[in-house]
C-alpha cells in the first residue's frame, strides 16, 4: 500500500481544515460568512496561500456541497442496502439514519437543503450530481419496493412522465424500467414526509415547542408506513415488495 508523502499529507489536512472552517463560519454568521479571506485569516494563512488549495470561494463551496452530500449518500445507502429486512423496516430504518446525520451535520443539512451562499453558482450538472443520484436512487429502490403493496392506494393519481423533470427521468428510469409515473410522486411523497420535521427541527422551530422529537419522528415515520400499507404486511427481504 502506497504511504502519503509528508507534502501530501499537509495539503490533505490543510484542506480538511479549510473546509471544516468553512462550516464553522457559517454556523455562526450563515452562510455569507463563507469567504476566502475570512477562512485565511481563522487559520493564520495569507488569502495568496488559500488560492493554492481552492481559486475562488465557489470552488470552495462546491467542494464542502460534494462531501456533505456524499457523506449523506453514504450514510442512507446503509439501510437501503440492508439483507434480510422487510421493505417497513428499510423505510424506517432509511428515515432515522436520514434524521440522525442531519442532527450531526446540522450546517452541512443546511448548505445543501437550506441556505444559499450568496452569489454562488454551481458548476453545470450541479455541485454533487453523484451523490444526489445515489441519494434519488436510494430512495426510488424503496419506493419501488413498496409499490406492490401500496401502488392501489394511488390508482387515482393521475401522473405521468411529462410531470417531471427530464434529468430526474434519465437518471433513474434506467434503473427502474417497470415503475408507474405514479411511484415517482410517491418517492417524493416519502422525502416531503420526513425532509419536513427535519428541516424544523434543524432550524430549532421544533425544539422551542416540544421536548418529544424522537416520539414526534418515530410516529411520523409509523404514519408514513401506514399510508403506503406496510404496517400491516411486512415482506422478506428480496420478496414481492422488497426488490
Amino acid at each position: 500500500m502506497a504511504t502519503m508523502g509528508r507534502r501530501e499529507r499537509l495539503r490533505t489536512e490543510t484542506t480538511a481544515e479549510i473546509k471544516s472552517v468553512a462550516l464553522e463560519l457559517m454556523a455562526t454568521g450563515g452562510p455569507g460568512a463563507i469567504t476566502l479571506r475570512a477562512i485565511a485569516r481563522q487559520i493564520g494563512m495569507t488569502p495568496n496561500a488559500l488560492y493554492g488549495y481552492f481559486a475562488t470561494r465557489d470552488d470552495l463551496v462546491t467542494a464542502l456541497i460534494d462531501d456533505v452530500y456524499t457523506s449523506l449518500a453514504d450514510t442512507v445507502d446503509v439501510p437501503v442496502q440492508a439483507a434480510g429486512l422487510d421493505t417497513g423496516s428499510r423505510i424506517r430504518a432509511w428515515a432515522h439514519a436520514l434524521r440522525t446525520w442531519a442532527l450531526a451535520n446540522p450546517e452541512g443539512f443546511r448548505l445543501i437543503y437550506g441556505d444559499a451562499v450568496p452569489g454562488y453558482q454551481p458548476p453545470e450538472g450541479g455541485a454533487a450530481p453523484q451523490a444526489e443520484l445515489r441519494f434519488c436512487t436510494g430512495l426510488l429502490t424503496l419506493a419501488a419496493a413498496a409499490w406492490p403493496l401500496a401502488g392501489h392506494l394511488y390508482a387515482d393519481s393521475d401522473f405521468h412522465w411529462s410531470d417531471f423533470e427530464p434529468d430526474l427521468l434519465d437518471q433513474v428510469r434506467p434503473s427502474f424500467p417497470d415503475i408507474p409515473p405514479a411511484s415517482v410522486a410517491l418517492t417524493l411523497r416519502i422525502w416531503a414526509h420526513l425532509h419536513g420535521l427535519i428541516s424544523l427541527e434543524v432550524y430549532g422551530h421544533l425544539p422551542a415547542r416540544t421536548t418529544l422529537l424522537d416520539k414526534l419522528y418515530d410516529d411520523e415515520i409509523t404514519q408514513l408506513l401506514r399510508s403506503l400499507n406496510l404496517d400491516r404486511h411486512p415482506t422478506a427481504s428480496g420478496g414481492p415488495d422488497g426488490r
